[in-house]
Parts: C-alpha cells; sequence; structure tokens
C-alpha cells in the first residue's frame, strides 16, 4: 500500500519529532528524513507532501488526520459516527511506553458501562497523551473504582528476549492486547456493545499476528484516535500511564538514577552514565536493546 498525503508545517514539525529515533540512515534527495515505523516506510519531503508505503501505510497516515476529508460537513458526519463509541458500554485497550528507551511496555484492557460515561466526563478521563502525569496520579485512584480492567507488564528484559526480526514491536502489542482483552472479557463477562483497539495495524495484520495464539480475542473495532473516540480505550490509557509511571520511578529508584522518559538525545546521556556505573549488561536489563540510542550510547564511550 502507498498513500501520499499533504502535511502543514506545524504537522511536518511534529512529524519530525516524532519519527526522530526512527529515521534511517538513507538520504532520499529533497527529502527531510524517512523513517521505518514497523510495517510502514514514512518520507517526508521539504515540500510538505509525507509518503507512506507498507501493510499498515494507511493507519500511520491517518495518525496526522490528513487523509480524511477535512471539509467541515465531513467532519460533523464523522463526529456524529464517533459518537456511538462515546455513549455506550464498550471495552477498550491501548498500551504505554512503547516509545520509551527506559520503563516497560503496560498494556490495558477497560470496561466502561454506559451509566457511567457521564462520571467519567466529570472525572476529566480522555487520551493520557494530552493529561499531564500529575492528573494523572490524582484521577486514577478514583478511575479505577468505577472500570473493570486487566493490565500487563512487560519489563525491557522480557521485550528484549522476545524481540527478534520475526517478532516486531506491532506483533508483541498485538499479543499482549489480545491478552488482557481476552482475559477481561473471559472473567467479567461485560455486556458490551463494542470492543475497541486503537488501531496500530491493520485488522488483517493484527490476527495475523496473533497466528499460534491459542485464545483469540474477536469481534474488535479497530479505529485510529481511538482514546478521543472511546471512554474504554481513554480509561486504558490512563490506567497503563499510572502503572507505566509507577514502573518508572522503581526502576529510577533501584538504580539511584534519575532516568528521561522518551527517546531524545537526554536519554544517550543517561545511558552512558548506566554503562559506566553498572555495566552494558545493565542496559540490557532496562532498556529496549533494539532502539537506535543503543548504538549512540555505546559508540560514544570511551574505555
Amino acid at each position: 500500500m502507498n498513500i501520499v498525503i499533504k502535511v502543514n508545517e506545524e504537522t511536518k514539525q511534529k512529524m519530525i519529532e516524532y519519527y526522530k529515533n526512527k529515521v534511517r540512515d538513507k538520504k532520499i534527495p529533497y527529502a527531510i528524513f524517512q523513517a521505518q515505523e514497523e510495517d510502514t516506510v514514512i518520507t517526508l519531503y521539504e515540500s510538505g507532501k509525507a509518503m507512506f508505503q507498507g501493510t499498515s501505510a494507511d493507519v500511520d497516515a491517518a495518525m496526522w488526520g490528513t487523509v480524511l476529508d477535512n471539509t467541515k460537513e465531513k467532519k460533523e458526519e464523522q463526529k456524529k459516527k464517533d459518537q456511538k463509541y462515546h455513549n455506550c458500554s464498550s471495552v477498550g485497550s491501548d498500551e504505554v511506553g512503547t516509545g520509551d528507551y527506559f520503563g516497560p511496555i503496560v498494556v490495558t484492557a477497560a470496561y466502561v458501562k454506559k451509566e457511567d460515561v457521564e462520571r467519567l466526563e466529570k472525572l476529566g478521563v480522555g487520551d493520557s497523551k494530552k493529561i499531564t502525569d500529575e492528573k494523572i496520579k490524582k484521577i486514577t485512584p478514583e478511575l479505577i473504582k468505577i472500570v473493570k480492567y486487566r493490565s500487563m507488564i512487560l519489563t525491557n528484559k522480557e521485550y528484549n528476549e522476545k524481540y527478534t526480526k520475526d517478532i516486531n514491536m506491532n506483533k508483541i502489542k498485538a499479543i499482549l492486547h489480545n491478552k488482557v482483552l481476552y482475559q477481561l472479557m473471559t472473567e467479567e463477562k461485560p455486556d458490551i456493545d463494542y470492543i475497541v483497539v486503537d488501531e496500530f495495524a491493520r485488522e488483517k495484520r493484527y490476527y495475523e499476528y496473533l497466528e499460534g495464539i491459542p485464545n483469540i480475542q474477536r469481534n474488535i473495532t479497530f479505529m485510529t484516535k481511538a482514546e478521543d473516540k472511546n471512554l474504554a480505550v481513554a480509561s486504558a490509557s490512563i490506567i497503563s500511564r499510572y502503572i507505566f509511571l509507577k514502573e518508572f520511578d522503581k526502576l529510577c529508584d533501584s538504580i539511584h538514577i534519575p532516568l528521561p522518559k522518551g527517546a531524545g538525545r537526554d536519554v544517550d546521556e543517561i545511558g552512558e552514565e548506566v554503562v559506566e556505573k553498572y555495566g552494558e549488561e545493565k542496559l540490557k536489563e532496562i532498556a529496549k536493546y533494539n532502539f537506535k540510542n543503543t548504538d549512540r550510547i555505546l559508540h560514544t564511550l570511551i574505555y
């Protein structure tokens, strides 16, 4: 699949920031960068055109909101369609930590009853990426009194053991999403209208990732930016972030080094400190070793 979209200057800068640690070394004429996002290759040109190539190209392109028809009428029409996923009983799942060099991957499935929608709105439940960590720490204890949920934590040690050429980040995410969804649906037997997953791969590809898995949750609605449209996904996003923050603090305390989040250059500096203090084996234990940060950290060290 090959999709080309046009982005404005603001979106261009956001894309540069988002993909900065996934950029390929390959130089493309008139391109700002070419990056690899699991199943998709993204090329952003100086002209503002962005090309997405791969099995999940449409999913990755839709993330930037420009592949949709952005006329006022279409936006209103889409808003009405999305509303049915808001005022309903649903189970949704979301993950955090996949873009962080340090810290685990946390995936949560949450069950929201229609009668609790208003309470969650008043609590301020929404996309965790748009809520400060302070607010997440404040509202989550109340949130988990309202919703049923199941979470899984994948440490970076476990991630490094599982990650191979054939088992990439999206496959790991699919397996974890499936586990928490299946567990919640089986144990709680919720009466719901929808099961919603924030789309990180096309439906067909998602189930291909699960080939060989014994218990598979079906009847899922996949949608982009689901955290903004469905309160179960939003709740799952917040709970995952809350757990991630707790685990991240524990990790910092265990090595007596304040670790930065994300995967920027500040991460490289702290990574060097970790190796200097504890050795490369510790880095393999607490970091996602396939990230480009690792090459930069080890390359810049002087022994």
